[in-house]
């Protein structure tokens, strides 16, 4: 096993990309925020790896597999759910926390119980495996009392990263849809957790949701057999993250005011009203948990007018991590968001590359999505407008894997114009993936 010195926790740094100037009485102001961290543990490197006594972070990981009554239809689902789930726990570094929960219309400890976790090395993970061959499907579906008990389990350890990983294949039958937006609500900022659907019998909005609540990461494994390489990569990435908790903080000047704040990639997730307030006209958006990577934040920013040849600084953006005492420790990366009153007609109305390209990247997700509820509700010439833009964006930006999923629902005529036409028949996979992957974006083509 390797030894990681403190020497790998992650450097971040801010670049602000930005078209700062804005005509005489202009007020908006738009930027996208690159935010890397880099010189930490890689997803690669991290895996199968320990960390010395006292360095690198503590990492505590539930795993949440539904074993209710329809994960026996057919029986290989439920066999490949737990084979995945002994990938899983195989991946696990040295010195780990983790447990694994049982849901169905309760949430059962599986392993190791008693309320705690247990702390990954040989023995452990060969126990766990052990306790998963005797997992079993019966039972309803109540996500909201799984996502509590590996809240309550993940609380009980003396750890810095919390993750989960949450596998379904129903819909959440058995408690309200109130049930389960009060459990996001408590779990929100304790933990992170990825969600998969696996088949086609669950609700995309419920696995993405819980996703987007708990910032983490939604997909579909349509056919089980693939679950084991998934959740071998989603535990790799949870094992890849050094820093939890990172807040992107704005600041900003007296008569300014920010619109909105939203992760445009790797996916488009909107932040505007996770808002937490940080002082005087600052404010904390939280991003999870990081390892080695990049991800881009499109913030804009409405400032007073001014007049021609002014400039201001309309934003300051800043990385912290809140601290239990109400304090932040800064991680000591910047960027600024400027704006600047000019008469020249050709610079005032130049769009950013980056702004341009992660506007038409949100507008893609939402036209997919509308395109598809239009689809449902039988509006066929209005699912055929709004997906016959997302074909278009998809297109004009080389988002080359959704324009690959958007071909599987419908027969593309001229992806340059949006020209397109319904499928009479699509596969239920196909439009589910082409939903729960709606948000992932590309960047800007060099």
């Amino acid at each position: 096993m390797a030894n990681f010195s403190k020497s790998n926790v992650p450097q971040f740094s801010v670049d602000v990309y930005q078209n700062e100037y804005l005509p005489d009485g202009g007020r908006e102001v738009n930027a996208i925020v690159t935010v890397t961290s880099t010189g930490g543990g890689t997803v690669g490197t991290a895996v199968g790896a320990s960390y010395a006594p006292g360095q690198g972070p503590s990492a505590g990981v539930v795993v949440m597999v539904d074993c209710s009554g329809s994960m026996d239809y057919p029986p290989t689902k439920m066999r490949n759910a737990r084979d995945a789930t002994a990938a899983a726990v195989d991946t696990l570094r040295d010195g780990t926390h983790f447990a694994v929960v049982g849901g169905t219309h309760v949430a059962k400890e599986v392993y190791p119980g008693g309320g705690r976790l247990a702390v990954a090395d040989r023995t452990t993970r060969e126990q766990a495996k052990q306790a998963l061959r005797r997992l079993s499907a019966g039972g309803g579906t109540a996500i909201g009392t799984w996502l509590r008990l590996a809240d309550r389990l993940l609380s009980s350890g003396d750890v810095t990263i919390r993750h989960g990983i949450l596998l379904t294949d129903g819909r959440n039958e058995h408690e309200s849809p109130e049930d389960l937006r009060g459990a996001l609500d408590s779990c929100a900022g304790r933990f992170t957790c990825d969600a998969r659907g696996v088949g086609t019998d669950w609700e995309v909005k419920e696995v993405t949701g819980i996703a987007s609540a708990l910032l983490g990461t939604a997909d579909i494994v349509a056919d089980p057999t693939g679950l084991a390489a998934d959740f071998t990569q989603m535990m790799e990435t949870a094992m890849g993250k050094e820093v939890a908790d990172v807040a992107l903080r704005l600041w900003t000047p007296v008569g300014t005011t920010i619109k909105f704040v939203k992760q445009v990639a790797p996916t488009v997730e909107q932040l505007t009203d996770r808002r937490t307030e940080a002082g005087p006209r600052a404010g904390d958006y939280p991003t999870g948990s990081w390892g080695d990577e990049s991800r881009d934040y499109h913030v804009c920013v409405e400032v007073p007018s001014a007049g021609l040849g002014q400039e201001m600084l309309a934003a300051r953006v800043s990385l912290v991590v809140p601290q239990p005492d109400g304090s932040a420790q800064n991680l000591g990366a910047q960027g600024l968001i400027r704006a600047v009153w000019t008469d020249d007609m050709a610079a005032s109305t130049s769009i950013n590359p980056q702004v341009a390209h992660y506007t038409g990247q949100a507008e893609l997700a939402q036209a997919i999505q509308q395109g598809l509820d239009l689809r449902k509700a039988g509006d066929m010439d209005g699912a055929t407008a709004k997906l016959g833009r997302a074909v278009q964006l998809a297109s004009a930006s080389g988002n080359a894997d959704t324009a690959k999923l958007l071909a599987k629902v419908v027969d593309v005529v001229d992806a340059a114009t949006g020209t397109v036409r319904l499928k009479a028949k699509v596969a239920e996979a196909d439009e589910m993936t082409l939903e729960t992957r709606s948000t992932k974006t590309v960047r800007v083509k060099k």
